[in-house]
């Protein structure tokens, strides 16, 4: 037989991981080139690992919810011939170094992040895993990631070993210990129930036991559960988060902890764009096959703006303020299963509204369909969020870290309106629309903060209705 070693494919410059998620065929399954074989997640996306040839799968060599590092060996596919002997030597390699043979290509992931959170302690924990050792007294493996989150949450090595581990062979991985940190109480008592095993299998970890419950038992953490828990009624249904669903909540806790939000509101008169888009839609969509939507229109006065006040694209790394040399605008994009993604267009001062027009309508149809690259949702310096498609006026989003500003867009309605005209003002039906700019009051006072959404209005109300496609 003839066997070929599936890698995981690189998923973008700054992607050095991915978790598998599901396995789409069993060992013993025939594949067909191109056809899925497992489905992966990184922080920020889900996508599928196609194979590149056809043959039977004969091993799979990790499992679901591993975390696997890019390059690393995944499966072994039989595509017919004669080598026999090969299989063994490539099965046991990838089992025994998963984690330190690919970090070569860790570095970039280090500079793109600069502001606490989720991606900088993945940055962190990959930077560092050439070094990282097993800590002393445990016996266990850990990753750095789940390293990193326990040093900055006050979660000891003895601690660690007492969390029960939903990964390969018992692993302790990212989402067991987010979960053990929301909610220590639901498993002290597994970990009470190993004390005693624990203890008659390490000679050490005895003597710790007190400092053990020191980061504990103060920690915040254990209030928010135990209220709901005491409010379920019978008839009442427990769900429990998806993956994305709790990245997304502990993006959004840790933005509301790392900036100070201020919201700032502007009533913008949008007649002359809407007038403009209902007389160039059509002709539009037959020139350049696309629909074109109010989003790149915002786009391009939000792109504006910031090159007018370049201090709203920026982000904080401590005491320093780091200004974005790129304007990536992200786009709130709600997905089907009720989750939301941010992807990414890159450099949108540089492209014209055909351009942008474009780039909005195959980033949301490849986000709704699964289909965004890992990097198509990195590097934004700036977040709008269009709270009108729901039929919403305004609202007060959260910054997208580490960006310092986010714009919502409202719904468009039509109001009566003082206008101004040479024969004096005058009340008309005109099509207005709410803005609204969260900022990190650390970095934008209110004076930039509101010339900034002002200088947007202007751009949207000042729209030239003669403007041609």
């Amino acid at each position: 037989m003839a066997k070929y070693q599936l890698l995981l494919p690189k998923m973008g410059e700054s992607v050095a991981e991915a978790t598998i998620i599901k396995w789409n065929k069993a060992v013993g399954d025939r594949i067909e080139a191109d056809e899925t074989v497992m489905e992966i997640a990184t922080d920020k996306v889900d996508s599928e690992v196609p194979s590149p040839v056809s043959g039977k799968l004969v091993e799979r060599l990790c499992n679901e919810n591993d975390v696997v590092q890019v390059g690393s060996a995944i499966a072994i596919i039989d595509t017919g011939g004669e080598s026999e002997e090969e299989a063994p030597a490539q099965q046991e390699a990838p089992k025994d170094t998963p984690v330190p043979a690919p970090r070569a290509v860790e570095e970039p992931t280090v500079a793109a992040a600069v502001v606490p959170g989720i991606d900088q302690l993945e940055a962190r924990s990959e930077a560092t895993d050439e070094t990282a050792e097993t800590p002393k007294g445990s016996g266990r493996f850990y990753s750095p990631l789940v390293k990193n989150i326990a040093a900055q949450e006050g979660v000891s090595v003895e601690e660690l070993d007492r969390i029960p581990g939903s990964g390969a062979e018992g692993r302790l991985t990212k989402d067991d210990l987010l979960s053990y940190i929301q909610n220590p109480a639901a498993y002290r008592a597994a970990a009470q129930a190993q004390e005693v095993p624990k203890a008659a299998a390490a000679s050490e970890p005895v003597k710790p036991e007190a400092v053990v419950q020191k980061p504990v038992e103060p920690a915040p953490q254990p209030e928010p559960k135990p209220t709901p828990a005491a409010s379920v009624s019978g008839g009442d249904e427990i769900i429990e988060m998806d993956r994305m669903r709790r990245l997304i909540a502990d993006h959004m806790v840790m933005s509301k902890q790392t900036s100070p939000h201020v919201t700032s509101f502007i009533e913008a008169d949008v007649t002359n764009i809407v007038q403009w888009r209902e007389k160039v839609k059509s002709a539009f969509e037959k020139k350049e096959g696309e629909k074109i939507t109010f989003t790149p229109i915002f786009i391009e006065a939000v792109a504006r703006a910031i090159r007018d006040m370049p201090m709203v694209n920026v982000s904080v790394n401590g005491n320093q303020i780091i200004k974005k040399a790129n304007i990536n605008i992200g786009m709130a994009t709600a997905l089907p299963s009720g989750n939301l993604i941010v992807p990414v267009i890159k450099r949108a001062d540089e492209l014209n509204l055909v351009g942008l027009t474009k780039a909005v309508n195959d980033l949301a149809n490849r986000a709704r369909n699964n289909k965004l690259l890992p990097d198509e949702v990195r590097e934004g310096t700036f977040t709008i969020t269009n709270v009108g498609s729901f039929g919403n006026v305004m609202g007060t989003p959260i910054i997208n870290q580490p960006q310092v500003a986010i714009l919502a867009v409202g719904a468009i309605k039509k109001k009566p309106a003082v206008i101004e005209t040479p024969q004096g003002d005058m009340i008309a039906i005109r099509h207005m629309m709410f803005l609204s700019l969260s900022y990190d009051h650390r970095v934008v006072d209110g004076a930039l903060g509101g010339s900034f959404l002002r200088r947007i209005a202007d751009y949207l109300e000042k729209w030239d209705t003669n403007r041609g496609i």
